[in-house]
């Protein structure tokens, strides 16, 4: 059941980069990723607060305990001509689940978007995640079934880049 009153969303803040980690180590055993979690504390932090910050992340807090986070970057459209918003990750504490959380995460980006001139906010589910699909549903979301996510990582990456 939902209580948006004890729902509290804030800018993650440099000294929350440990609770990040937590909640992003979270996150992967959740999706059984485990293995790619690998962000380094000072890394994270530099990304996120340093002078030239690559992405942000929101946190949630439900009764003053920290319940889950977000994390998002802007991109943008060639096509809308506008930037985007682009989540990368939303993750709810399993125990916090079901208490409007994720959707009070969603909302906030939105707004953000909207007021930042964004033309599309969007983000990739795992397609097994069926409550996620199910939820993001209601809320409006849908599929670009047409398009597929490409990755480069790692000694891919390298050897595209020229050094390997």
């Amino acid at each position: 059941m939902s209580d948006a009153s004890q729902i509290r969303i804030e800018p993650a803040r440099p000294e929350d980069v440990p609770l990040l980690l937590e909640l992003i180590r979270e996150l992967a055993v959740f999706e059984e990723l485990e293995h790619e979690a690998q962000a380094d504390p000072a890394e994270l932090g530099r990304h996120l607060f340093g002078p030239a910050p690559k992405a942000a992340a929101v946190i949630a807090f439900h009764a003053a305990e920290p319940a889950g986070f977000a994390l998002f970057f802007h991109n943008f459209s060639t096509f809308l001509g506008k930037p985007g918003l682009y989540l990368e990750d939303l993750y709810v504490r399993p125990a916090q689940r079901g208490r409007g959380i994720g959707e009070a995460l969603l909302r906030y980006l939105a707004r953000l978007a909207v007021e930042r001139g964004c033309g599309r906010f969007e983000w990739s589910v795992l397609n097994w995640n069926q409550p996620a699909l199910d939820f993001y549903r209601r809320l409006g979301a849908v599929p670009m079934s047409e398009w597929q996510i490409q990755r480069v990582t790692g000694e891919a990456l390298l050897r595209l880049a020229g050094q390997k």
